[in-house]
């Protein structure tokens, strides 16, 4: 069995009186792909951002490779390997394509250099077309695999992409896709929130549901698409 990556146990999470995780627990282990689905507004991206320290739980402890980081801060996180690609991109908007590469390039926590400049820009061709463009002059679609490709120069044991595919078209989106698989191939672990179930319990090992707050359900992916029940009561589709 792998190692384990990322660990949450008991996690609960307040936005200031709003009560949002109810006593979350969630693993992910080297190689492994997690679908997280869930409704909007049912917890999705405050889980990921109270393991990596964006929002600090009021109970609970977060583990990074067994050891407990609950009161590191993001960035900390960040360096034991782990990246991350936020709903919205955060892309830096003055800098150019090949800028926005270049300020996160470092080795992953083994020292490897796996993913280059040069890889990154076989693996996305279209950023080679703009590569001296700024970042406010690129496309949703654009900006996504900017996004992505920035987290991958910092050659990451874990990628997690919240909301992968959210807003942009249908080809656009099958490319993101596309690229999604490439980068499983290669055995980084992902944990990825979109809306389309097909695409993404394809790609991944396990799937999680989030209603409220809540897991209701983990287990394998093949068990979420052979069920239109738990899609239709929980994802509502």
């Amino acid at each position: 069995m792998s190692n384990m990556l990322l660990e949450a146990k008991e996690i609960h999470t307040y936005y200031g009186a709003s009560h949002i995780l109810h006593g979350i627990d969630f693993h992910i282990r080297e190689g492994e792909g997690i679908a997280l689905m869930g409704r909007n507004g049912m917890g999705k991206s405050t889980l990921i951002k109270s393991m990596l320290g964006v929002v600090r739980p009021r109970h609970g402890r977060v583990l990074v490779r067994g050891d407990d980081r609950s009161k590191a801060r993001t960035y900390q996180i960040a360096q034991q390997g782990i990246a991350y690609v936020p709903e919205g991109r955060g892309i830096f908007k003055s800098l150019t394509v090949r800028e926005n590469l270049q300020m996160s390039a470092r080795a992953g926590v083994d020292g490897r250099r796996e993913w280059t400049f040069d890889r990154v820009m076989a693996t996305f061709p279209r950023l080679g077309e703009r590569i001296n463009n700024g970042g406010w002059q690129l496309s949703g679609g654009e900006q996504q695999m900017l996004t992505i490709g920035r987290a991958l120069m910092t050659n990451p044991d874990l990628l997690i992409l919240d909301e992968a595919t959210e807003g942009l078209a249908p080809l656009i989106a099958m490319e993101i896709w596309r690229i999604i698989k490439e980068i499983r191939k290669t055995g980084i672990a992902t944990v990825i929130v979109d809306k389309n179930h097909g695409a993404v319990t394809s790609i991944c090992d396990r799937a999680m549901i989030l209603v409220k707050g809540q897991i209701v359900f983990d287990g394998t992916s093949a068990e979420v698409q052979n069920n239109p029940t738990l899609i239709q009561t929980h994802l509502g589709v």
